[in-house]
C-alpha cells in the first residue's frame, strides 16, 4: 500500500455550506497524472488536519468525483472490510483514495450520528444501510473493490453522496432539520457573505 507524502503539508480551505459547488455533482475523473496526485495528498493533509474520517473533492471547492477516507484512528466505532470475499486488517488499506466511485446498499439501514467538515458543529443521526459494496479507482487508476460495514461503509455513503451534490442535512429527520435551522440559515448567510466578498 502506498505511503502519501505528508511533507510538506498542503491545507486547503474546507468549503462551508451555502456554497453551490457542494449542490454540484462531481465530473467522472479520466487523467491520472501527478496533478491528480498532488490533489490527493492536499486532501489528505486539510482531512486529518480537521480531524476528519473524510473529504469529498467538493468540499475543497472541485466538483470531482473523488473522496478520501480514513477511519483508522476510530476505535470507539469499527469497521470491517473483505476484498474478494475475505476479510483484511483496515489499517493496511487506510487512507482510501475513491475515483469514480459506485456503491451498493445491500443492506438493511441503521441509525447512527453523523457530521461534516463542510457543517461545522451540527450532527444528527442519520440512517443509511449498514453495508456497502463499493467499486471505485485509486489515484492511479486501479480498479479498487471490497465490501464494508461500520464507520466505514457510513463514511463512504457520506462521502459519495457529496460527490452527487447530496448533503447530510437532505437525510436527516425533520425534527433534525427544525431544530437545527438557525444554526444552517446562518451559515448559509456566513457563507454567501463570504462569496460576495470575493
Amino acid at each position: 500500500m502506498e505511503v502519501f507524502s505528508q511533507d510538506p503539508l498542503m491545507i486547503l480551505p474546507i468549503v462551508k455550506y451555502g456554497h453551490p459547488v457542494l449542490r454540484q455533482r462531481g465530473r467522472p475523473i479520466d487523467v491520472f497524472d501527478q496533478s491528480l496526485e498532488d490533489l490527493v495528498d492536499a486532501m489528505l493533509d486539510t482531512m486529518y488536519d480537521a480531524d476528519g474520517v473524510g473529504l469529498a473533492a467538493q468540499q475543497i471547492g472541485k466538483a470531482l468525483q473523488l473522496t478520501v477516507v480514513d477511519v483508522s484512528q476510530s476505535d470507539d466505532r469499527p469497521s470491517s472490510m473483505k476484498v474478494n470475499n475475505e476479510p483484511v486488517d483496515l489499517q493496511e488499506y487506510m487512507p482510501l483514495v475513491l475515483v469514480n466511485p459506485l456503491i451498493d446498499q445491500p443492506s438493511s439501514t441503521v441509525s447512527g450520528p453523523e457530521g461534516c467538515l463542510s457543517f461545522p458543529e451540527i450532527y444528527a443521526d442519520i440512517d443509511r444501510p449498514e453495508q456497502v459494496r463499493v467499486r471505485a479507482q485509486d489515484h492511479k487508476g486501479n480498479p479498487v473493490e471490497f465490501v464494508c460495514d461500520g464507520l466505514l461503509a457510513k463514511a463512504i455513503q457520506h462521502e459519495v453522496d457529496h460527490l452527487n451534490g447530496i448533503l447530510f442535512i437532505d437525510r436527516m429527520s425533520t425534527r433534525d432539520k427544525d431544530r437545527w435551522r438557525p444554526q444552517l440559515e446562518s451559515l448559509q448567510d456566513q457563507t454567501k457573505q463570504a462569496l460576495k466578498a470575493d
